[in-house]
């Protein structure tokens, strides 16, 4: 029986930040990632961008880790060399009747301790040229980063403090004892113990969790819903400097434009609610990303938008509930000490993965 420290299951971003702040405070730290590489599932495909922390409900994980994860993530890219742009973005009232909403959202924003510039439709004409609204909000804490060098970075760090990654290792059981947990992976009987386990397992948290053999069901697991955002690129340059964000709607930002680090832009996630995840782009919404678009930026040539990609959020609501807070299961929720269950980490994940590895490493004492 081989014994160590603190196992993460999973190697995204908030894994690899788990397994780095682990390693840190000097535990011995194995990851195991089901994929042959880390960083493939959640991780790799979303809008690359550093929020602000605007959105979220007062005094939420979802708030409170977002406004702290960012500073940290910036001062990580400065002193990693992870490319990152601090370029900022507006949120657009595209028309009177959003006005009212546009101040909501600034009030709440000013709850988080996040302040925005309040614009009129020609001072944003001054900024961006091509945009049509009525009003707007300027973010200029909202950012972009490299999601695969950031992911690099964070298993580099992970790996220096002494830190393993163990690719191709699916946890397949789990045996929860007094001791700590019994981890069987590949099918193969658990021989593996570890003191702590933190499962960050994305997509997989929730049926990780239903395989932890002893778990208490003192607190039920939530239930996993997958909601599917398409995202298409527009060929050639945008004419665009900061990202575009339209107010809100139903449990998403709306089909927003956000921009790599090399200037190409790039529209969505629009919201499909799925029974399993789906990678494939479902290029019959075309349409109406284009109606979408045109609300903002009247002039966009739709010849020049193609499918690009697609990512599932590994929500913990449904369709007809609002978004759920991050949700982290430790002791004080199911009463097994160094086990921390991770639910629900959609954006904003990767703004918060710093400040959440530091929530779910504090919890699994």
């Amino acid at each position: 029986m081989d014994e160590i420290e603190a196992v993460v299951i999973g190697a995204g971003v908030v894994g690899l930040a788990v397994a780095r702040e682990l390693a840190l405070s000097g535990r011995a730290t194995l990851v195991l990632e089901a994929a042959e590489r880390c960083g493939t599932g959640v991780s790799a495909r979303s809008s690359e961008v550093i929020h602000a922390g605007i959105y979220y409900p007062s005094g939420s994980l979802k708030a409170r880790l977002c406004v702290a994860g960012r500073e940290r993530l910036y001062e990580f890219c400065r002193k990693y060399a992870v490319p990152h742009r601090r370029c900022g973005k507006l949120i657009l009232a595209t028309q009177p009747a959003q006005l009212g909403a546009l101040e909501a959202l600034a009030a709440q924003a000013q709850r988080n301790g996040v302040e925005l510039l309040a614009l009129s439709a020609d001072a944003v004409q001054h900024l961006e040229p091509e945009l049509a609204c009525v009003a707007a909000l300027h973010s200029p804490l909202t950012g972009i980063v490299d999601s695969q060098a950031l992911i690099g970075a964070l298993l580099a760090q992970a790996e220096a403090h002494g830190a393993i990654l163990s690719t191709r290792s699916a946890v397949t059981r789990v045996v929860l004892e007094a001791s700590g947990a019994m981890i069987g992976v590949n099918g193969c009987e658990p021989a593996l113990r570890a003191r702590t386990l933190i499962n960050c397992a994305g997509l997989e948290s929730i049926a990780v969790a239903q395989l932890m053999e002893g778990l208490p069901e003192r607190v039920p697991l939530p239930t996993a819903h997958y909601a599917r955002g398409n995202y298409f690129t527009l060929q050639g340059r945008a004419p665009f400097r900061r990202l575009v964000y339209p107010m809100p709607e139903g449990s998403g930002l709306g089909i927003h434009l956000t921009l790599d680090l090399a200037g190409a832009a790039r529209f969505g996630p629009d919201l499909e609610w799925l029974e399993q995840p789906d990678y494939t782009v479902n290029t019959q919404r075309a349409a109406d990303f284009v109606a979408a678009i045109r609300t903002y930026w009247p002039g966009v040539p739709a010849q020049r938008l193609v499918p690009a990609y697609a990512g599932v959020r590994p929500k913990i609501s449904g369709p007809d509930a609002p978004s759920a807070d991050f949700r982290l299961d430790d002791a004080g929720v199911h009463g097994v000490p160094g086990l921390v269950n991770l639910f629900g980490i959609e954006s904003p994940g990767l703004t918060a993965s710093l400040a959440l590895a530091s929530e779910a490493v504090a919890r699994a004492r």
